[in-house]
């Protein structure tokens, strides 16, 4: 009669390898995906640019970063009212489309210019309408979730420095908000200040979270 050895007296370790193959391989290799952010190009993109942003998105959150391969902008995104754009609330669901398992957030990076229906505090398109129903803007984040978008269109300059610094603190910011920060009101420099409108704000703010904001994303 063959007799059954007490779990209890088996080390854990010697334990992982069955849980594997009883729970999935995967998810035992895989515990720390909400720690990675995948890196997104839609259209060229400079790898120089996703190389500083991967540095920043580390630096500041502490997360890990994938750079993907190139994927052409999707056409069922393209909008064009005032100027060829790309709706930036449907690349967001894009983006979440092709996110995998394996990381957490999904960032999209673009070179075309991006846009935003732009809402008043009562949820209604913003005055006048004819302005803020296809709003360019710089980058947009879901507030929390796990898709962001940011463009480089409106962040040129002929600085390179300038235009490298402007992206690294749009792609944080965005980050923030899919962390579940707002915009920051703490009165203290904050990367996650609102841009009220005007490239003048990212310029003036720092690539750092303020105190009150760490506090809740550490």
């Amino acid at each position: 009669m063959s007799r059954l050895f007490p779990l209890n007296r088996v080390p854990l370790r010697s334990l992982i390898p069955v849980l594997c193959l009883l729970f999935g391989f995967q998810s035992c290799i895989d515990t720390h995906h909400t720690n990675r952010v995948a890196l997104q190009p839609l259209g060229d993109f400079d790898n120089a640019w996703m190389d500083s942003v991967s540095v920043s998105i580390k630096e500041i959150y502490g997360l890990e970063t994938v750079i993907r391969t190139d994927m052409d902008i999707p056409k069922a995104t393209f909008i064009n009212v005032k100027s060829p754009r790309y709706r930036a609330d449907k690349l967001l669901r894009f983006l979440n489309s092709v996110r995998t398992d394996t990381v957490h957030y999904i960032q999209g990076l673009t070179m075309f210019d991006i846009s935003t229906t732009k809402h008043d505090k009562y949820g209604k398109v913003k005055e006048p309408e004819s302005k803020y129903y296809d709003w360019g803007i710089f980058g947009l984040g879901q507030r929390p979730g796990t898709a962001s978008v940011v463009s480089t269109f409106r962040l040129k300059n002929e600085d390179k420095s300038l235009l490298i610094s402007r992206l690294r603190k749009v792609c944080v910011h965005e980050i923030g908000h899919n962390m579940g920060l707002k915009h920051c009101d703490s009165g203290m420099p904050c990367v996650m200040k609102d841009a009220v409108e005007t490239i003048k704000t990212i310029d003036g703010e720092p690539l750092s979270l303020c105190t009150k904001c760490k506090k809740k994303v550490d």
